[in-house]
Formats: C-alpha cells, structure tokens, sequence
C-alpha cells in the first residue's frame, strides 16, 4: 500500500512548490510526476511549460487529464507526485457533462480509482489539491457543483491520507 500525503490550500499558497520538494527529498530523481492539466489556450500552455520547467528533467512525466488511477499503476516509480486533483476534479466533470452522464459519479470513480491504485501498489503517493470551499460561493450552479464535488473528493482523499498539509502563504502547516 502506498503511503499518501495530500498537499491542499489556496491559489499560489505554494502547495506544487512544496510538493515537488517533498518528492525530491523521498525520491530523488526516480519520480513520476502525473500531470492532469489540459492546454486549452495560450495562457494554460504558458502555466503548463512553466511547470514543467521547474520540475527535475530527470522525472518522468505522465500526462494524464483523465484516468488517474491508470496512470498511478502505469507509473514507473515508487514516488508518484500528482499535481493536480484539482484540475482532475474539473476534467471529470467537464467530461461527464458533456457526454450527459452524473458529474459526482464520475468524480467518485477517479478518486476511486485513485485510491485503488495506490493500494494496490507500494511507495509514496503526494497528491496536490486545492482548497476552494473557504472563499466565496460561487455564482453560477456549475460553480457550486465543482465546489463540492471538489471538497468530496478533498474529504475522500484526507480520510486515506497518512499525511495533511494545509499550505498558508507558502507556509506548510501540518493538519494530520
């Protein structure tokens, strides 16, 4: 069973930062860093190729928007850094909306899939989230959703997680 460490807090608060640091220290360069962001415009493939330039270019790199828990299993690593559940969360439910199916089953199934993966596997599993649900309610029904579905899954992975950080400022602050 892999050992999870899940790293939350807000927006810029530091949490891949601290992520990648974490894994480096376990690691070294033998890590496998799950990437779930999409380019879906200039602004995003400018964020995604700054962070793919932060990270060591001895990690391997797997881009995976969808099927998270595949990609733990696939990764050749015993250190398995994936940033993000946030971003996933979003993906999963864009998909599922699209193709008309249920947004929480969807989310569920990842987070599932996610957890099973890292059962069935040994090593260290970080994973990065945010913390979207202390700010103000979104406007829109959409936002709500993604808010909870959000915080259900944040709930689902700390309950399994042997390690919660909340990141404050770029402050690491040990919740369990």
């Amino acid at each position: 069973m892999m050992r999870i460490q899940l790293i939350t807090g807000g927006v810029r608060s530091g949490k891949s930062d601290y992520a990648q640091q974490l894994a480096l220290g376990i690691g070294g360069d033998d890590v496998a860093f799950i990437a779930t962001a999409e380019a879906g415009d200039a602004e995003m493939e400018e964020r995604i190729a700054r962070h793919r330039a932060a990270r060591p270019q001895a990690w391997s790199t797997i881009e995976s928007p969808a099927a998270a828990g595949a990609a733990i299993r696939a990764a050749p690593s015993p250190v398995v850094l994936l940033d993000c559940i946030t971003l996933l969360t979003s993906n999963a439910m864009l998909r599922a909306e699209t193709a008309g199916a249920d947004p929480a089953l969807a989310v569920n199934a990842e987070v599932g899939a996610i957890l099973d993966a890292a059962g069935d596997r040994t090593g260290e599993l970080i994973l990065v989230t945010n913390e979207v649900g202390l700010g103000v309610v979104p406007a829109t029904p959409s936002g709500r959703l993604y808010r909870d579905l959000l915080g259900e899954a944040n709930r689902r992975l700390a309950e399994r997680a042997d390690a919660v950080i909340l990141m404050v400022s770029g402050i690491p602050l040990v919740v369990r």
